[in-house]
């Protein structure tokens, strides 16, 4: 008891240690998301009771953590040729080997191989073995204090439906909250190119050179491609894209605002409120401008969406019961498949057969936890140049350019051309008495 209490004692003091300068205020441990200046990404401290454990020093990233900057696939015609290829299932079986599951399991696997080996190696020596010539020989140990491992099977069938549907669900919500991801980062896309569009549409040129209009739709499209790239900042780890990112604001913006949106606490709201200023410094009328600026609310709801996804994970509750319950009947599932076995030599097959298995319910579990935070797998950085390449593109097209000239006369600053002449010729007329 005095041992254990120890323990949590030094946990606890290593928890609540906080340096002096990191807070402003007495409070330490509000648990809502926080975002500062210097430290512009997500972040959320948790009380000290809600924390996770540490384990020892900090470890190395693990290869799972380093491999998902390669999982950022935007697939082609080509790909999606290979993807339907008849080989397929022969091309993933010899890739097991290369498989980043299968690398990023290799401890838990080689710890279920490890437990199966001593109980195939134990019970051999207590319930007898036979040599590699099938000569069968009685237990090298022999005594009423050495039972063999082995338990019934019936608990483990009747758990497995339960454990199946906690994977179910497991699996099932983090392919939505990816799912969801693609669709906020679809909807940038859409709406990036429909704002755009519509600018360069309904610009007004009356009395305005070319080049005042080029400058316009080019700072437009410029201010779009800087709140989607501050976008895919604001949801990718520090380490990975800070210095990619001032790089390219400085490369491609003006470099006052290029500062500004760096040293701001909320980069991408600061990269909207640009947009917002480059829409209003448009030439056309007021209703329309309004259609310009649903696109910026859109962009709101999506980046709150995406915020809402990196800083809510499934609860936790769930992901750890899961896991635990897949653990243990993986650990004792080896004790109950002894007798299953016993048609092959020396129950050998049990070996290989419970690293397959493992490989197979772990990687489930492994492939809903690399889902559950889905930006850092998602081709972010694609999607970003493509709305650079695409809004330039509009902002490069003029009217006459396709041999059709657009009737702009009607088009004002401070009135919207209305056709009332079907209203006029069908007015209902009162007769008079």
């Amino acid at each position: 008891m005095g041992l254990a209490s120890t323990l949590i004692e030094e946990v606890v003091e290593e928890e609540v240690w906080v340096p002096p300068s990191s807070f402003s205020t007495p409070d330490q441990y509000n648990s809502s998301p926080t975002l500062s200046a210097q430290s512009p990404t997500i972040s959320v401290t948790l009380p000290v009771g809600l924390r996770p454990p540490k384990f020892g020093p900090k470890k190395d990233i693990t290869y799972g953590e380093n491999s998902r900057k390669f999982r950022r696939t935007v697939y082609t015609h080509e790909d999606w040729v290979r993807h339907r290829s008849p080989d397929r299932f022969f091309r993933y079986i010899a890739s097991v080997p290369t498989s980043g599951i299968a690398k990023n399991l290799a401890r838990e696997l080689y710890f279920l191989t490890a437990i199966t080996a001593i109980v195939v190696l134990y019970n051999g020596l207590i319930t007898g073995y036979q040599d590699i010539n099938g000569i069968a020989h009685g237990p090298v140990w022999s005594s009423p204090f050495l039972p063999p491992l082995t338990l019934p099977m019936q608990p483990f069938a009747l758990a497995s439906p339960s454990l199946g549907l906690l994977l179910v669900f497991r699996s099932n919500t983090a392919y939505q909250r990816w799912d969801e991801a693609r669709k906020n980062w679809g909807m940038n896309i859409n709406h990036t190119r429909d704002l755009n569009r519509m600018a360069n549409a309904y610009y007004d040129k009356t009395g305005i050179s070319d080049e005042k209009r080029k400058d316009d739709l080019e700072r437009l499209s410029l201010c779009t491609w800087a709140f989607v790239r501050a976008m895919k900042r604001h949801l990718s780890p520090a380490d990975e894209d800070e210095a990619a990112f001032k790089a390219e604001l400085y490369e491609k913006l003006p470099k006052l605002q290029a500062q500004q949106i760096i040293k701001a606490a909320h980069r991408p709201n600061r990269a909207l409120y640009d947009l917002s200023l480059a829409i209003e410094n448009l030439p056309m009328h007021f209703l329309r401008k309004n259609k310009l600026h649903a696109a910026l609310t859109i962009f709101e709801d999506t980046l709150g969406s995406s915020e809402r996804l990196l800083t809510s994970p499934v609860p936790l509750i769930y992901n750890r019961h899961t896991s635990r319950f897949l653990l243990v009947w993986l650990l004792l599932l080896p004790f109950a498949l002894w007798e299953e076995f016993g048609f092959m030599w020396n129950h050998i097959g049990m070996i290989p057969g419970m690293s397959i298995l493992g490989l197979l319910l772990f990687g489930i579990e492994e492939l809903a936890t690399q889902l559950e935070e889905p930006f850092t797998i998602l081709p972010m950085q694609a999607f970003c140049d493509k709305i650079w390449n695409w809004c330039n593109e509009i902002a490069s097209w003029e009217d006459g350019q396709n041999g059709i000239t657009t009737n702009r006369s009607y088009q004002g600053r401070t009135e919207v051309y209305v056709d009332n002449s079907y209203e006029n010729e069908n007015a209902y007329t009162t007769p008079t008495p």
